[in-house]
C-alpha cells in the first residue's frame, strides 16, 4: 500500500492572494455587508480573520514573538482560545475601512509567503491539530494554512455569488490535505488488525483514499488497497463544506453513498478539519 505524497501548496499562496485581492476589490459596500456561512460572519468579517491569521503568524512564528496568556494543555483550551481571539479581533477591526482592510492584506500577504518559502517543508513543525497532537511535517502546517485561505475565500465567494476556486490545481490540495484529519477521527473507533474503510470523492479535484487499522492506529494510504470494509462516496462540493463544519452530518449522510458496515463508514462524516 502507497501512503499520500506530501502536498505542496507554496506557489499557490500568491495566486489565491491575488484572486482574494481581486475579488475583494469588486465588491460593494452592500457585498461588504453580506452574511457568510461562517454563523455571525458577514463577508468583511472573514477578510478581517484572514488579515489577523496573516498578523499571526508573522509575529508568533517568524518574529517568534509570545503574548501574555495562560498555556494552552488541552483541546478545549485551544478552541476557546481561538475562538475568544476571533471575538476580540472581529470587533476591533470594524473600525477599519474595507480599503484599509485590502492595502493591509496585501502588505502582510507577501512577507507571509517570503516566510513560507524559508521554510524546509521537511522537517517537523507545528501540530496540526485537527490532524494530530504531534509536530507535523511543515509541508502539512503549510498545507493546513492554504485551505484555510481557501475555504474563507470560498465562503466570501458563496456570499457575494461569485464563482469558486475549483480549478483541480486550487482545489485538490485542500481535500488532499482535509483527509489527512481521518485517522484522528477514527482514533477511538475499534477494528480487526487490517481492517480498510474506503473514502471517495467524485468531481475532478477528488480521489480515493484508505485507512487502515494498524496495532492500535490508522494509518492512510492512496492506494493499493485489499476490498475495504466499508466505503463513503462523497460530491467534492459536500466534501470541503462536511470537513470545514459547513455542512451538518445528517445533510452530509443523506447525499453520501454508503457501502459495508454502516457504522464504520458513518465515521467518517464525524470529519472535522477546522478548528473552531
Amino acid at each position: 500500500m502507497k501512503p499520500p505524497t506530501p502536498v505542496m501548496v507554496l506557489e499557490l499562496f500568491p495566486e489565491i492572494r491575488a484572486e482574494l485581492l481581486a475579488l475583494l476589490s469588486s465588491l460593494t459596500p452592500e457585498e461588504w455587508a453580506r452574511p457568510t456561512s461562517c454563523a455571525g460572519w458577514c463577508v468583511k468579517d472573514i477578510a478581517q480573520h484572514l488579515l489577523a491569521g496573516d498578523i499571526g503568524i508573522l509575529s508568533r512564528r517568524r518574529d517568534a514573538f509570545t503574548p501574555p496568556g495562560k498555556p494552552i494543555e488541552s483541546w478545549s483550551d485551544l478552541v476557546a482560545l481561538i475562538n475568544r481571539l476571533n471575538e476580540t479581533w472581529t470587533a476591533a477591526a470594524q473600525r477599519m475601512s474595507p480599503r484599509v482592510l485590502c492595502d493591509l492584506l496585501a502588505w502582510t500577504g507577501p512577507q507571509v509567503e517570503e516566510y513560507f518559502a524559508s521554510l524546509d517543508p521537511h522537517a517537523k513543525g507545528v501540530p496540526v491539530d485537527w490532524a494530530s497532537a504531534e509536530p507535523a511535517p511543515v509541508w502539512l502546517d503549510l498545507a493546513r494554512e492554504y485551505t484555510e485561505r481557501w475555504h474563507h475565500q470560498q465562503q466570501i465567494r458563496d456570499a457575494v455569488d461569485r464563482p469558486g476556486l475549483k480549478q483541480r490545481r486550487f482545489f485538490a490540495p485542500v481535500l488532499e490535505a482535509f483527509v489527512h484529519a481521518l485517522p484522528r477521527t477514527y482514533r477511538d473507533v475499534p477494528a480487526a488488525e487490517g481492517t480498510i474503510v474506503q473514502l471517495t470523492i467524485t468531481g475532478a479535484a477528488g480521489s480515493d483514499w484508505f485507512l487502515m487499522r494498524k496495532g492500535a492506529a490508522w494509518n492512510l494510504y492512496v492506494e493499493g488497497a485489499p476490498p475495504a470494509a466499508a466505503r463513503v462516496t462523497l460530491d467534492a462540493e459536500d466534501a470541503w463544506r462536511l470537513f470545514t463544519k459547513g455542512l451538518r452530518k445528517e445533510d452530509a449522510q443523506a447525499r453520501a453513498v454508503i457501502m459495508g458496515e454502516t457504522a464504520l463508514a458513518e465515521k467518517m462524516l464525524d470529519t472535522i478539519a477546522i478548528i473552531g
